[in-house]
């Protein structure tokens, strides 16, 4: 069935420039798992600031891999690991002091899978008189095993969780949906888990430094037993995620274009019609398998049809078997119990066809156009090119996971009952932070988020200084000129701000003038994680330079929301701090988990804070023409910036300015706009009675 057509190289070469084109070459797709990596520091680091660091938090599958597009809508796989309660596989291994879980594989026990029992804190014995209760059971041999719902129970793990895992949907485009799982992790490799260690295929795949690598990564164990197993509540699936997550990231670029084909294959031609009863997981165990069996001259461009047709024609004899074994575990079969007798003899003939069509079925994959993208290339027709979202998808979203770090710091902070004590835990993420001893990537990260908490400190300083001697003092102010490169607008308008209310206004104007200069609106996106925000298109300036580079063109780039905490209210202008004080009882009654880590903050984009400040800084200098210039753009960005997060703040502080024109009418039209964005949470209920007021008692 299996022939190789005269043809072949021509048709890979053209396949291989589409893939190409739609971002699936070797530079997105390290600029791709590098943004990924750094996020997953970024979250790492700040459980540390925290004092969580008995979670470890990783990202998985197609979205880290970049073995995805953006036609495909792949989902992340966020695996939450806790430390709280450690798995070892021999009672050598016994850490006294916390509650260690046995693994445990015996015959009564499914492929890739281990029951856990749980071993007394003091000696690394087994429980005497514990019975079985919601989260144990004790056997006929006393053994006391582990439920797998014990993942749903937040004192045993320090968080609460549903469920072995959890959905969180995207919320815009480039925003992937989040399938989120909780396990416990094993710091050695099983047996059944090890044996492939020691073989080795035609391709000289897996390498010796591969193997090595991945025999230290240990694995995890999910709560999840296997389907009709009679252990099914007690068993729990082994999983070896960053073992082949080094195998992935150790794939060459033909590789890697094979499983993405397999992929949209199942995803328009399979699976829509058979339930998803083929996963990608069982197409990367082919992957995996053929690649090891095949030497390395085999994976190149030119021959990526036949690469295709190879993995394709192994997954056909895998379902004829309805054996397809997991590649670190073979014993493992994937898809035992997932293929039905109905639907088997229609999956083998539409996979029979497309080997057969010698590549001809390919032309009716729509995912991503690929089909019309490929005829076209043949007719010599260069179709535009989407690679380049990509790379801005992946750096917008790495914004956003560093501000998401920083909101949540700042919640944290929120919590200290003093000035004092908020200053000394803001030192201390200084400390931690700036002596993070891990290098790369992590290092990195570290110096990512290292001058967002200068800022803030320096700016808790100031608020502190302002009240106390009506100035800032040197030191408050080198803190905050540490941070001033974050990003290019909301560090040097805290700055600003801070000038603007010791009345320093010559040097305000300066810092407005520079961050003016800098904020280039062909370029320059907004970023704000407060809530979810429908996203519109990127700029084309933006998505081009993204293209080009990595993290370090953010600070060029972004313009994060301007936050100031309560304990930062003297550095904000009187008309702003209002949003410190936005919500009613009610209010906060209907406030969301996610709502409580800004809402008593006052927060605003830094593009209509800009102009709001030049108009006071105006207004203090006497320069009516520029004052009425910055009012204008004010006006303008509130109706035309789409990516507005605070865009009812926005008009807030812009009905402030048109009640310093004397213009009321105007300012109150601001203020119910700004209702019918938010109804509830909302300064401008403040503003309305204010004016309201204020005009009663003036006719009076």
């Amino acid at each position: 069935m299996y022939q190789v057509p005269n043809y072949t190289p021509t048709v890979s070469m053209k396949l291989s420039e589409v893939l190409a084109d739609i971002g699936v070459d070797e530079r997105i797709l390290m600029k791709t798992r590098r943004a990924w990596l750094l996020s997953e520091s970024i979250i790492n680091i700040n459980f540390q600031l925290l004092d969580k660091d008995f979670f470890v938090r990783y990202f998985f599958g197609s979205q880290s891999e970049g073995t995805t597009t953006n036609g495909m809508n792949s989902d992340m796989d966020q695996l939450i690991c806790s430390k709280l309660l450690p798995v070892i596989l021999d009672l050598s291994d016994w850490i006294p002091g916390v509650l260690n879980l046995l693994m445990i594989q015996d015959n009564s026990v499914s492929p890739g899978y281990c029951l856990l029992q749980c071993l007394r804190d003091d000696a690394p014995l087994q429980f005497d008189d514990d019975e079985s209760d919601q989260f144990f059971f004790k056997d006929k041999t006393g053994k006391l095993l582990v439920k797998n719902s014990v993942l749903t129970c937040k004192k045993m793990l320090g968080f609460e969780l549903h469920g072995p895992s959890y959905a969180k949907q995207g919320s815009q485009p480039g925003d992937c949906d989040y399938d989120n799982v909780v396990a416990l992790h094993c710091t050695t490799l099983p047996q059944q888990a090890r044996q492939w260690l020691d073989q080795q295929g035609e391709g000289q795949w897996p390498s010796a430094e591969m193997k090595q690598y991945c025999s230290r990564t240990g694995c995890f164990v999910v709560g999840v037993g296997c389907l009709g197993s009679e252990h099914e509540q007690l068993e729990w699936r082994i999983s070896t995620s960053l073992a082949e997550r080094c195998l992935m990231f150790n794939l060459n670029i033909t590789q890697i274009r094979c499983y993405i084909l397999m992929k949209m294959i199942l995803k328009t031609l399979i699976n829509p019609s058979f339930n998803d009863v083929i996963s990608s997981f069982m197409c990367k165990s082919v992957l995996f398998n053929c690649v090891t069996k095949t030497a390395l001259y085999f994976w190149r461009e030119n021959n990526l049809l036949n690469c295709l047709s190879l993995c394709l024609y192994l997954l056909y004899n895998n379902i004829i078997n309805e054996n397809c074994p997991h590649f670190l575990i073979p014993e493992n079969n994937l898809m035992k119990g997932k293929i039905s007798p109905a639907v088997k003899p229609h999956i083998l003939k539409i996979l029979k066809n497309i080997i057969n069509s010698e590549g001809v079925a390919l032309l009716g994959i729509k995912c991503d156009n690929l089909g019309s993208r490929l005829r076209l290339k043949f007719y010599n027709i260069c179709p535009i090119k989407t690679s380049y979202r990509t790379s801005a998808w992946q750096l917008l979203n790495l914004a956003l996971r560093i501000s998401d770090t920083r909101k949540k710091t700042d919640n944290h902070l929120q919590g200290s009952s003093t000035d004092d004590e908020t200053v000394e835990i803001l030192k201390n993420y200084v400390s931690k932070t700036f002596n993070f001893q891990y290098g790369g990537l992590d290092k990195t990260a570290s110096l990512l988020l290292l001058p967002w908490y200068c800022t803030t400190l320096g700016s808790v300083l100031a608020s502190i200084d302002i009240n106390q001697y009506k100035t800032v003092s040197a030191d408050a102010l080198k803190l905050i000129s540490l941070g001033l490169n974050t990003d290019v607008a909301s560090s040097k308008l805290k700055l600003a701000s801070i000038l603007y209310c010791i009345q320093e206004i010559q040097k305000a104007d300066l810092v407005l003038r520079e961050t003016e200069r800098r904020y280039d609106l062909q370029i320059v996106e907004p970023v704000c994680s407060c809530y979810d925000i429908e996203v519109s298109p990127l700029r084309y300036g933006f998505t081009e330079l993204c293209c080009n580079h990595n993290e370090e063109v953010l600070q060029y780039i972004t313009a994060s929301c301007v936050k100031f905490m309560p304990c930062e209210i003297h550095c904000v202008p009187n008309e702003l701090r209002y949003e410190m004080f936005r919500s009613t009882q009610l209010d906060r009654l209907l406030r969301t988990e996610r709502d409580n880590d800004w809402m008593d903050c006052a927060v605003v984009d830094s593009l209509p804070y800009l102009y709001f400040l030049q108009y006071k800084v105006y207004c203090h200098l006497g320069r009516h023409d520029q004052k009425q210039a910055a009012l204008f753009e004010l006006i303008r960005t509130i109706k035309e910036e789409a990516n507005l997060g605070h865009r009812e703040t926005a008009l807030n502080i812009l009905g402030k300015c048109m009640e310093q024109e004397r213009r009321a009418r105007y300012a109150l039209h601001y203020y119910y706009m700004s209702l019918n964005l938010r109804r509830r949470n909302n300064a401008a209920k403040i503003h309305i009675c204010i004016l309201l007021s204020a005009l009663i008692n003036s006719r009076t």
